[in-house]
Formats: structure tokens, sequence, C-alpha cells
């Protein structure tokens, strides 16, 4: 089985509190044995960073081609802790719902998610954000690359 290291990260301008609020996606999958490292990034209109965050996961999990182990690594608790602290076994349980707290919030990505992830064999490891680990700086960047390509391409009105 191929080890690979994933490296995800996702952003959000406006986090859905104007009407024209712009995210992305930003990643680094790494092959170490290969040394080979392949990068992706894409923006997304009217989202929320915790979809960001969710989408860089499924969208590098998606790209492989063949069961693996992977290793990802994302600054979002929200993603990392969900699998960690076993949030998700819980949500299933209850029809991927938060129970009697009520419904599960991004429910059609986490669905998506678990799906990848029980393709591979994937530890999530939380690393902190906009730290020293260069991977994750990586990540950072290429979301915000993909948000102002995406910027310098609308037209102007």
């Amino acid at each position: 089985m191929k080890y690979v290291e994933l490296y995800t990260d996702g952003g959000c301008r406006g986090n859905q509190f104007d009407e024209e609020n712009l995210g992305a996606i930003g990643g680094i999958l790494r092959y170490p044995e290969k040394n080979v490292e392949k990068e992706y990034k894409k923006a997304y209109e009217d989202t929320t960073n915790n979809r960001m965050e969710l989408m860089a996961v499924i969208v590098g999990l998606e790209m492989l081609k063949e069961p693996c182990e992977v290793k990802v690594f994302s600054d979002s608790a929200y993603v990392v802790n969900a699998y960690k602290l076993n949030w998700i076994d819980g949500w299933k349980k209850k029809h991927w719902t938060r129970g009697k707290a009520g419904a599960l919030k991004n429910k059609e990505l986490w669905m998506r998610l678990d799906a990848e992830v029980a393709k591979h064999r994937v530890t999530f490891v939380k690393v902190k954000g906009h730290a020293d680990n260069i991977y994750n700086n990586r990540a950072d960047q290429l979301v915000n690359e993909a948000m102002d390509a995406y910027l310098s391409e609308v037209p102007k009105e």
C-alpha cells in the first residue's frame, strides 16, 4: 500500500457574512518514497471556511487512484477532531445528525469525506496554522492564489 501525505487548507473571504464571499481550497499530495508532490487549488463562491476545509481533504483523497495509507495534515480542528475524537461515528449512528442537538451542518460533505476515508487507511494530524510547517504554509498560499486568480478573472462591472 502506497504511503501518501496530504496537506490541506481551506479559507474564505467573507465567510458568508456578506453577499460576495469567496472561498478556496489548496492541497499538496506528497509521495515521499518517490519524492513526488502534486498540488491542487480551486476557488468557490458563496461558501464558508468549514466547507472549504472539508473540500480540501475530499478533493485530495479523490485524486488518489488506489487505496493508500494516507496521513492528512490539517490546521482545521473541525475536520481533524471529527475523526480523532470519533464524532463521525456518533453522527453516522444518528443517521448523519447531531441527535437531539439537531441537524449536522455540511452533512453532504461529511458523508462524501467519510466515503473517501473508507477507501484508504487514513490518519488525521492537527498542525498549527500559519506556523513553521512549510507544507501547511504552502497549502494556505495555494488557497490565496486560487482566490486571487478567481477575482482577477471575474469581469468588473
